[in-house]
């Protein structure tokens, strides 16, 4: 065997731990080079915000220096591609890849909080990032996203997404007057959520993260209706109340076919507990995505349009969306490369 095909046997041992196959398989291994006893490629992950890749380096690593005669230092590099949903292709013109829903059974538990950050997290990963207002009567993502005097241009009868954080919005909140009521019956938000898809150019897309109305009603059956989902996002507060309204939200999912890619405990501490989400992923066989403490500078990131992921990055509840930015990511990635309906692209073998 020529070098190179020792190097590709060797990296054949090492296993992706969330898909539990070979890097090689899934050909995630590109662009081999060897020089002077140094080996250089590229791995090409599912997703821009993989939490692996120190498992790579040292999984990589262990498999070849020593084992392969000749190489003494590897030089790896970064890509990603993250796998498409083929069932949006048809439905929408927009080259969206995965559509992320965040729900909550109740209101006032920082859903919206959690979709802004998210999407502003995924963003800074690397990702394209699109996030929709889907709460039509009640928009809060462009006070959170700092964006609340902005208008959408039109261009060729649709219209431009407003950029904040590296992330494109849009809301009800761009196209009325703040100090004015929505005042919408069902099949009305039916369309108006189904136009933010539509009308809206948003170019291709890695995520679309859309923040839906808390409850069971119109709009989370509207959305998981018209449109394919990678999965949804519950979010809950500790205390048994908020708990117990989430479940009803991830039964409603589940009984649309809709996967739920975890369960997000925000505000928890003294205040409100700690551990009634957790608890939840457990008994119902969920992923638990991770908790998010409560503390005043996401209440206050929310209110002057600073999202805590960008601008404390390093606070306990930075770090905590940092973890859960990650994890979803990966949740997304693991359940698009098992499923019948992604799209093959380069990276599935």
């Amino acid at each position: 065997m020529t070098i190179q095909e020792q190097i590709m046997q060797a990296l054949s041992t090492v296993i992706e731990p969330e898909l539990n196959r070979d890097i090689v398989s899934l050909n995630m291994v590109r662009d081999l080079t060897v020089n002077d006893g140094v080996a250089k490629f590229t791995i090409v992950l599912t997703t821009p915000a993989c939490p692996l890749k120190n498992v790579f380096i040292e999984r990589c690593h262990n498999a070849i220096i020593g084992k392969v005669d000749g190489i003494n230092k590897l030089d790896i590099h970064w890509d990603a591609q993250v796998p498409t949903d083929k069932r949006i292709h048809g439905l929408l013109q927009t080259p969206i890849k995965n559509i992320i829903a965040v729900s909550s059974g109740k209101g006032g538990v920082g859903k919206s909080t959690v979709a802004m950050n998210v999407a502003v997290g995924l963003a800074e990963a690397g990702a394209k990032v699109g996030l929709i207002d889907a709460d039509i009567l009640n928009p809060n993502i462009p006070q959170m996203a700092g964006l609340g005097a902005g208008r959408p241009k039109v261009l060729n009868n649709k219209m431009l997404p407003i950029e904040a954080y590296g992330v494109k919005i849009m809301s009800t909140g761009f196209l009325i007057d703040p100090d004015k009521p929505m005042i919408m019956r069902g099949p009305m938000l039916h369309s108006a959520i189904r136009q933010f898809f539509t009308d809206v150019n948003w170019d291709e897309l890695d995520y679309m993260i859309v923040d839906l109305p808390p409850g069971t009603g119109d709009a989370p059956l509207s959305l998981a209706q018209s449109f394919p989902l990678a999965g949804a996002i519950i979010v809950t507060q500790p205390q048994e109340v908020a708990v117990a309204d989430a479940l009803r939200s991830a039964l409603m999912f589940e009984q649309l076919n809709v996967p739920i890619l975890g369960i997000i405990e925000n505000m928890a501490g003294e205040f409100f507990g700690s551990g009634g989400g957790e608890k939840l992923a457990n008994e119902r066989n969920m992923t638990f995505l991770g908790r998010v403490p409560l503390q005043a500078s996401v209440r206050e990131g929310g209110d002057y349009g600073r999202p805590v992921m960008a601008y404390a990055p390093e606070s306990p509840a930075g770090m905590a969306f940092q973890e859960i930015v990650r994890n979803v990511a990966a949740r997304v990635s693991v359940l698009m490369l098992q499923s019948p309906n992604v799209i093959p692209i380069n990276i599935i073998g």
